[in-house]
């Protein structure tokens, strides 16, 4: 069956706080051509100059994926890209009026509703869909990310935190928009007490709070959680956001301690492969 491009049937906005920035953001989503993918612009510098949001222009992971073309640069953007890649939005301007998107509740749930809110409406080419033909791995020390031949989106990720509350996470999920929705947008970056400080002197987690992040301390969730494995499942998010990155792609994702580093260096191996 013949899919076709998508993008927004109605302009939205959504304004919140940057997570590591502790900015105040706006975006805007706004249609886009066919085979324009996902851009941002970013509006509040001169020239509102643009970045894709493609693997080859990613040019920082340290706990969160940046995104850099001339002076337009963005960062913490696979949560957005993940609630794209869901909702099977393929085209999409997304204006910036910051280096950050919001961060909303730290999950992908925000912007799945305000996708929804907007609508989306079918244009007149079709979905490019790349299928992956043979398995490509990265490693680093005991981590690794693999993708192989596979007749659908498929992750399964195993999570191991030396935190008593965490412990060995599994997760296995058939990505489909239902899915993805209900069982993986609601789940919210996870943050430590003993790393804020660390984090907040490189100019990180400036926005970071209770309200937009599990914070764990030495014994305990601080946060109310909504899933019992909710760190396992963000992890999987971060994972459909960051591979979004390489287009719309068939295959099985397996990953053991996988983070933005590897799972945006899978994204550009497949990019290559195409």
């Amino acid at each position: 069956m013949t899919e076709y491009q998508t993008t927004v049937a109605a302009t939205v906005t959504y304004t919140g706080i940057g997570l590591h920035s502790g900015q105040d953001v706006t975006i805007t989503l706004k249609a886009a051509p066919v085979n324009t993918g996902i851009v941002f612009a970013r509006v509040d510098l001169p020239g509102a100059p643009r970045v894709a949001a493609t693997a080859c222009n990613v040019t920082n992971a340290m706990r969160a994926t940046t995104l850099e073309a001339g002076a337009a640069k963005v960062f913490t953007v696979e949560h957005l890209l993940a609630a794209f890649y869901a909702m099977k939005l393929d085209n999409c301007l997304v204006e910036i009026t910051a280096v950050e998107p919001p961060v909303a509740d730290g999950s992908s749930l925000p912007f799945i509703r305000l996708i929804q809110e907007a609508g989306t409406v079918e244009q007149a080419a079709e979905r490019r869909q790349y299928a992956v033909t043979k398995e490509m791995t990265i490693r680093q020390d005991d981590k690794f990310i693999t993708i192989l031949p596979y007749d659908g989106f498929r992750i399964t990720f195993t999570s191991i935190n030396p935190h008593p509350q965490l412990g060995v996470q599994f997760g296995d999920y058939e990505i489909t928009p239902e899915t993805f929705i209900h069982e993986l947008a609601p789940a919210r970056t996870i943050g430590f007490m003993h790393e804020v400080e660390a984090l907040q002197a490189q100019g990180l987690a400036l926005g970071g709070s209770l309200e937009n992040a599990v914070v764990y301390d030495h014994e305990k969730a601080l946060t109310p959680l909504r899933f019992p494995d909710e760190l396992v499942r963000h992890k999987i998010l971060d994972i459909v956001g960051d591979l979004a990155l390489a287009g719309r792609v068939s295959g099985h994702v397996i990953a053991v301690k996988s983070s933005h580093a590897l799972n945006t260096a899978l994204a550009k191996e497949i990019l290559a492969s195409i």
